[in-house]
């Protein structure tokens, strides 16, 4: 996570920053996932795809 923000700027991080950004991460990964795997069982598969992602990641963005 520090990295993700160093290459943002020529930043220090906290540790308290980096633990919150590894919280959000997760977060916004766990919500990414549940629609990918909701997208799949919609058409009956067990198999999460790429598209099932991209929906997912559509789909968050609208909702924004």
């Amino acid at each position: 996570m520090r990295r993700l923000i160093k290459k943002q700027g020529d930043v220090k991080i906290s540790e308290e920053a980096a633990e919150e950004m590894r919280r959000a991460v997760g977060e916004a990964a766990q919500r990414l996932a549940e629609a990918a795997v909701e997208n799949a069982r919609k058409d009956n598969r067990k198999t999460v795809l790429e598209r099932d992602i991209r929906a997912a990641r559509l789909r968050e963005k609208e909702r924004e």
